[in-house]
């Protein structure tokens, strides 16, 4: 799950040029965003943090072409916005990079008359690549793919671990409320155990999500066993010749799971990620529906108001696959979000199991 040759998907080769390839109208920061700060603009935000996870992508594609000083590619797509690198995540079975830990660049801005960090810019970012298809990535990054694919869960992966560790390190050293963690992809899949992980400490980082893994092995035999239970309940209590007597418990169990459920709906909003989905990618397009069907409505619930999940659809985007599920299109300007689903049923799912122990 991820794009062949940096991130940006379609089937020919590109040459990942910062200024040829990258967002065409963003300024770099100024003295200005110690007045207001660019950063406090979601979809400033959005293009600069899928710029960084670009960035994870083309360090890797340095190290394998050998560029390095100024034929590297991946420096140019943090510089801009006055990061600088703090180290990269190297994967320890083939020697990869998967990830960058970035940091704001203090010296660097104060080049352009920047004293302070502009509000909203968090201190550190990490962020996560999605599969690579080139010879000495591709049998690790499809390893963790179908880790995802069979059992839903990239825990037992060593890049689960070096990610936790960098991202806990950070936390330690900066705080919670200045980090943020980034993915695309199957990158989005780590970022979002790694969120998971930490949330359920009690520790609530800033988590972007670009076009997440949606699809399982796991969820589907799940859904298969959720479906084959009601059946069951629904012929043991035709068939019972009390029926009747059975409902009266069934109903206050009920009532109390609706408390328990308004309750749970109230913790699972303490950790709020942003998805950005396009619903022609099938990879990540059962995110945009609570009932699974990748469709761009809004929706209000009764009973309680606020999101589980801020999820981003995108609108009149890429058609194809591989450019829908590519990761470019989340720093152009040239497609229309929407703020399409403020509810989505699977990432619920994902945040109820924060708070209620799985089997």
């Amino acid at each position: 799950m991820g794009s062949n040759g940096g991130g940006g998907g379609g089937g020919k080769q590109v040459l990942w040029e910062f200024h040829a390839t990258g967002p065409r109208n963003i300024s770099n920061p100024s003295w200005r965003d110690l007045i207001r700060s660019s950063w406090t603009d979601p979809n400033y935000r959005r293009i600069a943090v899928s710029c960084f996870v670009q960035a994870a992508y083309l360090l890797e594609l340095d190290r394998q072409e050998k560029r390095n000083g100024e034929s590297a590619l991946a420096p140019n797509w943090w510089k801009p916005f006055k990061y600088k690198l703090v180290r990269p995540l190297i994967d320890s079975r083939d020697g990869s990079i998967y990830g960058v830990l970035l940091e704001w660049d203090q010296l660097a801005a104060l080049s352009d008359l920047i004293v302070l960090r502009p509000n909203g810019a968090p201190k550190v970012v990490l962020a996560i690549r999605g599969t690579v298809l080139k010879q000495s990535t591709v049998v690790r990054d499809l390893e963790d793919d179908f880790r995802f694919f069979t059992m839903e869960s990239l825990r037992g992966s060593v890049r689960f671990t070096g990610a936790l560790e960098a991202l806990k390190s950070a936390i330690d050293k900066h705080g919670s409320n200045n980090v943020c963690i980034a993915g695309h992809s199957l990158g989005a899949g780590f970022a979002l155990q790694v969120g998971k992980t930490l949330a359920q400490d009690g520790i609530f980082v800033e988590c972007h999500l670009f076009n997440p893994p949606s699809v399982s092995l796991g969820m589907g035999l799940r859904k298969l066993q959720e479906k084959a239970g009601k059946v069951l309940k629904r012929y043991v209590s035709g068939s019972s010749s009390n029926a009747t007597e059975l409902s009266h418990p069934t109903e206050d169990g009920g009532a109390a799971s609706e408390i328990g459920e308004e309750k749970l709906i109230k913790e699972v909003k303490r950790w709020v990620p942003n998805l950005y989905i396009n619903s022609c990618d099938y990879i990540c397009c059962f995110y945009a529906d609570r009932s699974g069907v990748a469709t761009v409505t809004a929706e209000k619930h009764d009973g309680h108001s606020g999101t589980h999940s801020k999820l981003f659809v995108i609108a009149k985007g890429p058609k194809k696959f591989l450019e829908a599920h590519g990761l470019q299109q989340w720093w152009s300007d040239d497609y229309e979000l929407q703020l399409a689903v403020h509810d989505s049923k699977l990432m619920y799912r994902h945040l109820k199991s924060l708070y209620v122990n799985e089997s």
